[in-house]
């Protein structure tokens, strides 16, 4: 009897620990449409996309914005993610997350930055990287 107590007690524990890391591939940040910093976008394309800029400058009669984002991953890849580790951790009894759990760590995008200057009816006039996923 104390023995099946003990196989449930290692059962409830490997269940109860399994998901950290299907829960944090499923919360990976999304994919930012990189098409919007073309010639001739409105800044509010920008904006509606990446969100407000970090920076913003007026000079020599142009206008700069500085975009600083986090470079996700798509609803495909963050669905194939969470459904990797799932099954990986009900065949190992919970043990995939001494692997799953860090490398969901590991691999949460990379943050990127562009600066954008606008021409006078603030569309993009031209786009630089400034640190890119590359």
């Amino acid at each position: 009897m104390k023995a099946m107590g003990q196989i449930m007690c290692v059962i409830f524990l490997s269940f109860s620990l399994q998901a950290c890391s299907v829960v944090m591939a499923t919360k990976q940040p999304s994919k930012k449409d990189l098409n919007v910093l073309a010639v001739g976008m409105p800044r509010a394309a920008l904006i509606a996309e990446f969100g407000p800029p970090v920076h913003t400058e007026a000079k020599d009669g142009k206008k700069y914005d500085i975009f600083r984002f986090v470079q996700g991953y798509s609803t495909g890849a963050k669905a194939s993610r969470a459904l990797l580790h799932g099954t990986a951790d009900v065949l190992t009894l919970g043990l995939w997350e001494v692997i799953g759990t860090p490398t969901e760590a590991i691999f949460d995008g990379r943050e990127v930055a562009y600066e954008v200057t606008y021409d006078e009816n603030d569309r993009v006039a031209t786009v630089t990287p400034l640190k890119t996923t590359e």
